[in-house]
């Protein structure tokens, strides 16, 4: 795969993988685990696009246009790889993973 590529997963279909845009994943990736707590309860995941929106530069994100789409593609596959986790709350809410 070209290296403007990734492969990325989803905890909701283990062992699928999907190539996507290096660059969008990248800074998606950093731009949420800027914004999600250490520890649980987390946050919302509308909350964590809210914080992160702000971040996003305008050449990859213009206008914020495909953040929910890229926020919830690096969110499944940070699940899937045990970074970030879900607290047992409705709604989803997030947080960093930090492993003891």
């Amino acid at each position: 795969m070209p290296d403007d590529k990734v492969e990325i997963e989803n905890v909701n279909t283990p062992g699928r993988t999907v190539w996507v845009n290096r660059a969008k994943y990248v800074v998606m990736r950093g731009a949420l685990l800027a914004v999600l707590p250490g520890k649980a309860p987390g946050l919302k995941v509308a909350d964590a696009k809210e914080a992160l929106l702000p971040n996003l530069p305008d050449d990859l994100f213009p206008e914020g246009k495909t953040a929910g789409w890229w926020l919830k593609a690096v969110q499944l596959d940070l699940e899937a790889k045990g970074v970030i986790k879900r607290a047992r709350l409705k709604p989803v809410h997030l947080f960093r993973h930090e492993p003891i």
